[in-house]
């Protein structure tokens, strides 16, 4: 269990809001469905604390992580993981930013590098996302799922991830993103189902300098 109590550590893209409000690619919050969930989510909530922790949960719970059941289907679009259920970390992530963005709550992506097997390589990127909150600033969230051995929880100004840090080789990206690394999309894109993701997980290298 990870975590951390430095919550503004954790660097922009931008230096304004704009673009972790925006509809992309991947994070279509203007989509129809993404629209309806997210008012359906935050009725009778007046705080984006509050509508962020039920989207949040939503996400974490209610969404299948697609490494975990083997899904016969590779997700990217936001739209395309409520659809279908289910996600990998990084799809789940674009959820969960497109149902906070169509709350008017500013979310980001974020970016582990982790071991696949808990301890050396091979080593792959893990996807999770940033909200800012009013009372706290950039705040991070893993909705990949809980199981044996995660357990991610929405505890500001506490982080509480899915996953430690626990060798040289792993590490946090410290940039917020407004739309995914390339690395993650085309992965996303290109590898159809569990077998092929699986095989071609998205890695990139944490240089000092994203540490």
């Amino acid at each position: 269990m990870n975590i951390s109590n430095h919550i503004n550590s954790w660097i922009p893209a931008f230096a304004g809001m704009t673009e972790y409000l925006a509809a992309n690619e991947a994070v279509d919050c203007d989509h129809p469905s993404i629209i309806s969930l997210a008012k359906k989510l935050s009725t009778g909530l007046d705080s984006d604390e509050a509508i962020a922790k039920i989207c949040f949960e939503f996400v974490r719970d209610e969404i299948d992580h697609s490494g975990d059941v083997q899904a016969e289907v590779t997700t990217y679009k936001a739209s395309e993981v409520l659809a279908y259920k289910t996600g990998w970390c990084y799809a789940k992530s674009h959820l969960l930013a497109a149902l906070l963005r169509a709350n008017k709550i500013p979310a980001g992506l974020c970016y582990q590098r982790l071991s696949q097997a808990d301890k050396g390589p091979p080593y792959s990127l893990h996807g999770l996302n940033a909200i800012y909150l009013k009372d706290y600033g950039w705040y991070r969230v893993d909705a990949r799922g809980n199981k044996t051995g995660v357990n991610a929880q929405f505890v500001p100004p506490k982080e509480q991830l899915a996953f430690e840090i626990q060798d040289e080789n792993e590490g946090d990206f410290k940039t917020i993103y407004e739309a995914p690394l390339k690395e993650v999309a085309e992965a996303l894109q290109c590898n159809v189902d569990y077998k092929a993701m699986v095989q071609n997980l998205p890695d990139k290298i944490l240089y000092e300098k994203e540490r």
